[in-house]
């Protein structure tokens, strides 16, 4: 990074620059962020874009999952108890899991600060906390309604892919999560970068503090493995295997990025990332899983899926008979509601008939009159003459 550059770059704290992608364009330039999304008039609450971001992945995600639903014999009135629930214990696990191993920043003079542990607005939530309790809460939801894990977990897998992708970009917008020092050409920089990293790195030039932008990274990868795992999604052998897929493909990205990140979250008195860690063991598993599962598939042909068990099929049936009772009622109302319209239509319609006949009446009347009076004129006339 040139001498030019960096006193652009210290000039303007606003923005995150890329100063190895070309000239004078929008990277080297910068790109300004703000990290206050809107601010509700009156109150004065500022809504940020990392929750907005967060907001609007989840939202994205039932979306999808919702038009997936019956296909995976899953009832969508059922599944949304397990998503909305899901989603309240992905909130709360993953605030538990970043605070839990950043125990030290909310412990000040030996006094717990409650009220920095429960806001979220600065950032300081844990994607792998979010997706154990975002499981724990959705599975047992879907225990009491009877819905098989396995496949719920297939379409969950798919919603985080989703959900990650968009929350990632929360990141770059807090200017967060971000790497170590590189030299390729999508490196980033700002202000707020390089006073963090010049802590860090006290022996290297302030020109070269440039890192990973992480958050790209991450966000790319899930988009890659939501593309692929649709794919393979009409060829799945068993409930279960896009989630296990998942957990490998997301694990063995996890680990390596996490390997360059610098504000990684460690077992305390260890050099171990607790993420980088956690992401290895899910590789691991994950495959072990599927071998294990595939060769017992390949001993006993008798696998049904979820939706073709009697359970399901019945709960779907439930659901559509539930949805044409919904329609049926929606009908017999707009009849009913068009009766009551055709009923006061023939009435006006009736008084308006009776308008015209008694205006008839009148104008017959009028012309009676009219005549009477002729013929009483026409006698008196006729009287004078004589007279």
């Amino acid at each position: 990074m040139t001498d030019s550059m960096l006193d652009t770059v210290t000039q303007n704290a606003d923005k995150v620059f890329f100063p190895f992608l070309g000239q004078n364009n929008i990277f080297t330039n910068g790109i300004h962020l703000n990290r206050v999304f809107f601010t509700i008039p009156g109150i004065n609450l500022s809504i940020y874009w990392y929750g907005f971001l967060i907001g609007t992945g989840a939202l994205l995600a039932m979306i999808f999952a919702y038009r997936k639903f019956i296909g995976f014999g899953i009832n969508p009135d059922k599944a949304i108890d397990c998503v909305i629930g899901g989603l309240i214990g992905a909130i709360v696990g993953a605030r538990l899991y970043y605070v839990i191993f950043s125990w030290s920043n909310y412990v000040i003079d030996g006094k717990v600060d409650w009220m920095s542990i429960i806001s979220t607005r600065d950032g300081g939530l844990a994607i792998y906390g979010g997706l154990i309790g975002g499981l724990l809460v959705g599975g047992f939801i879907a225990k009491l309604h009877k819905i098989r894990l396995a496949a719920l977990f297939d379409l969950a897998a798919l919603g985080f892919l989703i959900g990650q992708a968009m929350g990632r970009w929360g990141n770059f917008v807090n200017q967060e999560a971000y790497g170590s020092l590189t030299n390729l050409p999508w490196g980033m920089t700002s202000s707020k970068i390089i006073n963090e990293m010049s802590a860090v790195y006290t022996a290297t030039p302030i020109n070269d503090l440039v890192v990973h932008p992480c958050f790209l990274y991450e966000s790319l990868w899930c988009v890659l493995g939501f593309v692929l795992l649709n794919i393979y999604l009409k060829h799945r052998k068993f409930d279960g295997e896009i989630f296990l897929l998942y957990s490998a493909w997301y694990g063995i990205g996890r680990a390596f990025i996490e390997g360059l990140r610098t504000d990684s979250l460690y077992i305390p008195n260890t050099s171990v990332r607790v993420s980088q860690l956690l992401a290895v063991v899910c590789v691991i598993v994950a495959f072990a899983i599927i071998m294990i599962v595939r060769i017992k598939l390949k001993e006993n042909s008798r696998y049904k899926f979820f939706y073709e068990t009697e359970v399901s099929i019945k709960s779907i049936e439930a659901y559509k008979n539930q949805k044409k009772k919904g329609s049926r009622n929606q009908l017999a109302n707009a009849d009913l509601t068009k009766a009551i319209d055709g009923a006061f239509d023939d009435s006006n319609k009736a008084v308006d008939e009776d308008e015209i006949n008694i205006n008839q009446i009148n104008d017959n009347d009028d012309d009676n009159d009219g005549v009477n009076n002729a013929e009483i004129d026409e006698m008196n006339d006729e009287e004078d003459d004589n007279g």
